[in-house]
């Protein structure tokens, strides 16, 4: 184990070198970073533009912010300015709620922000449900280079059950099945005109066993790449029942058993990891590496990724563990931030180390306080090696 070492740096940027993102350059992974520079560096930003979403998904991680009417967001160019003083800046990710809600946020903050992130020459995503009407999907596809979307159904009723659980009021399942629909029409379209689409699957109470079912959905759409995630207890998920690791290993290995072996498959925040004491473990993700289109994502929060609230300039290092605000932008400039971060937190020092024998940089934070609550990352060794 390497522990990660940080430290100050000037601030002058370079336009980065585009290039295809695939299996083998995935440029949110901070693994690619931390190998490049010797350190874990701020390459990559996420921009929360909207607190609005037509769906209220029952797994949703930033579920208690969403609210009916939204406050004026921060101007666009402090934003931009903000963005310009990241020197290693890498890739941009917007989110939600659901950002292109309102035709006003795509056309003022979105379709800008991905014009910058091009002329930069910087990876973008947008996280979308994609229910609404195509014409905006269309206006965003040119200057984006992924639609990150959740998919966590096999039909239009379990779209209903799972996306609405938490609406304030009754909506019909005649209405979700027509969104239903309509995101799977949108993102065939997206997919055909040659944007590249995500879709991103949770392992949790409802879909362990049927991930295989949801995976053919997605192939059926096009889609480029899978990515599976386990669900963890966070915001309106805080409540949900909880699977085992056991019960995760088996839904992975079962979904890698009949997947379509010519897609990327994406795992992310996996609780499985090379200093494991536990043989099956050790089998899975050697599994993992050898898979053709098969990648395993180190957790980006808080190692290469800080999150920008749009509206308040409050910034936060990780989408799920319960860490409040880390800083503002306007008060700070953001690779500053990042730095206090590293440096003087004690729970990003609690995780700050990198086997480089099994690809891995530690833990995400929930993960490690709910299934290794007793467990000192910093001292274990990898007892794999892969490649």
């Amino acid at each position: 184990m390497n522990t990660v070492h940080h430290h100050d740096r000037n601030k002058e940027w370079a336009v980065g070198t585009v290039s295809k993102l695939s299996p083998m350059n995935d440029p949110w992974d901070p693994i690619g970073s931390l190998k490049r520079y010797g350190e874990h560096r701020l390459t990559s930003v996420e921009m929360t533009v909207a607190q609005v979403c037509n769906m209220r998904c029952e797994h949703c991680a930033v579920g208690h912010t969403l609210i009916m009417r939204e406050p004026n967001m921060l101007p666009l160019d402090l934003m931009l300015k903000k963005l310009d003083q990241v020197r290693d800046l890498e890739t941009i990710s917007i989110t939600g709620g659901e950002p292109t809600f309102h035709m006003s946020t795509v056309k003022d903050y979105i379709i800008p922000i991905l014009k910058y992130a091009r002329e930069r020459g910087i990876r973008s995503q947008l996280n979308s449900n994609v229910t609404l009407d195509y014409a905006r999907y269309e206006m965003i596809a040119p200057y984006l280079d992924v639609m990150h979307i959740s998919f966590n159904y096999t039909n239009a009723m379990d779209f209903h059950e799972v996306g609405f659980v938490h609406s304030n009021h009754q909506i019909s399942s005649s209405v979700t099945g027509k969104w239903f629909d309509q995101m799977m029409e949108n993102t065939r379209k997206l997919t055909e005109g040659g944007l590249l689409v995500s879709a991103e699957s949770m392992i949790n109470y409802r879909t362990h066993h049927k991930l295989g079912e949801i995976h053919r959905l997605i192939d059926e759409m096009g889609c480029q790449r899978h990515e599976v995630h386990p669900m963890y207890p966070s915001s309106f998920a805080s409540s949900l029942p909880v699977l085992s690791i056991d019960n995760f290993r088996q839904s992975i290995n079962q979904l890698l058993d009949v997947r379509n072996k010519e897609m990327w498959m994406l795992f992310g925040t996996l609780p499985f990891y090379g200093c494991s004491t536990n043989p099956e473990d050790h089998t899975l993700l050697k599994r993992l590496y050898e898979e053709p289109n098969v990648t395993v994502r180190n957790d980006p929060d808080g190692r290469n990724r800080l999150n920008v609230n749009m509206f308040n300039g409050e910034v936060y290092v990780t989408d799920f563990a319960d860490i409040p605000s880390f800083g503002s932008i306007y008060e700070e400039e953001l690779d500053d931030i990042f730095n206090r971060w590293l440096s003087t937190h004690p729970l990003a020092q609690s995780v700050n180390c990198h086997c480089p024998s099994a690809a891995c940089c530690g833990p995400n934070l929930l993960v490690a306080n709910m299934y290794y609550p007793n467990v000192d990352f910093m001292n274990r060794q990898s007892n794999i090696t892969l490649g």
